[in-house]
């Protein structure tokens, strides 16, 4: 069986398709568009018909894929700009009335509930996952007391169009404040990917992240774009996420910055694997 996962972000919608047996689940084609939602919702109030419409003929584009590959189910997920948009509820109708299948708009907590589907979300306590995206970032730590799991209004979009509100910058430096200080993050989201490829580091020390931040601050979008080969989208808004970073790390006391090839749209998927084969994996 062939299934999909199509996650609506902030920044950019992605998706992947995978194969699967009721033993394994296989990586096979992944796809993205740079349609940066945040934008609009984060300076207007709420999406308009003409972004709405972008996203259809996106998951239009995504679904005559997906019709080649012949996937036999999938799940879209929306995010942040969804979940803060003035016309969700009519957006989310508009966008399922056109395309004939369900979207769920879920919550940041579901959002940070999803990283426990990560294969090493099981491994350590010494380690926490950061879902830093366009408009929100999640947490998940699991250690001897279980799961803790946190969603904070900070984003690298929403931070770039100077839409974050100290309150919220304060609440989440106050729960980090009371965490229990971690050897390990463990990045979840292309910015902070693409900042350790440029280092082709798999994993760097803090002060070493502190310093390769700077120096890339020091480039302006254009440069970034023609040095590095960073996309327009990346280019804007990676050094906005690098600094939610690192007043992470150094309210945690990291000493060790890793990222991940995995995102939402892995964990939408294998969330989907697991209801598929055992119907015994529910996210409430």
């Amino acid at each position: 069986m062939k299934i999909a996962s199509i996650d609506i972000g902030t920044n950019a919608i992605k998706s992947k398709i995978f194969k699967t047996t009721p033993a394994s689940i296989e990586f096979l084609k992944g796809m993205r568009s740079p349609i940066r939602l945040g934008s609009e919702v984060f300076q207007h109030g709420q999406l308009s018909k003409a972004k709405l419409n972008q996203v259809i003929k996106t998951l239009q584009e995504y679904e005559d894929i997906f019709k080649t590959h012949s996937i036999d189910r999938y799940e879209i997920v929306a995010t942040s700009a969804f979940r803060d948009t003035s016309n969700s509820e009519d957006a989310r109708r508009y966008i399922e009335t056109a395309i004939n299948h369900p979207l769920k708009i879920i919550s940041g907590l579901e959002e940070a509930q999803l990283m426990r589907f990560h294969p090493k979300s099981n491994t350590g306590n010494k380690k926490i996952f950061v879902d830093l995206g366009g408009g929100s970032t999640e947490f998940f730590i699991r250690d001897v007391n279980g799961v803790e799991i946190r969603s904070f209004q900070l984003g690298a979009v929403r931070n770039m169009l100077n839409k974050d509100k100290k309150a919220e910058w304060k609440r989440m430096e106050q729960w980090l404040q009371s965490v229990k200080p971690k050897n390990k993050l463990i990045g979840i989201g292309g910015n902070i990917r693409s900042f350790l490829n440029l280092q082709d580091k798999k994993e760097l020390s803090f002060k070493q992240f502190k310093k390769k931040a700077k120096e890339l601050a020091n480039y302006s979008t254009k440069e970034k774009i023609l040095k590095y080969n960073f996309s327009p989208d990346r280019a804007d808004v990676i050094d906005h996420s690098l600094k939610i970073y690192e007043v992470i790390c150094a309210n945690l006391e990291i000493e060790k910055i890793t990222s991940t090839k995995w995102g939402i749209s892995d964990s939408i998927a294998v969330k989907l694997f697991h209801e598929i084969y055992s119907g015994k994996v529910k996210i409430s």
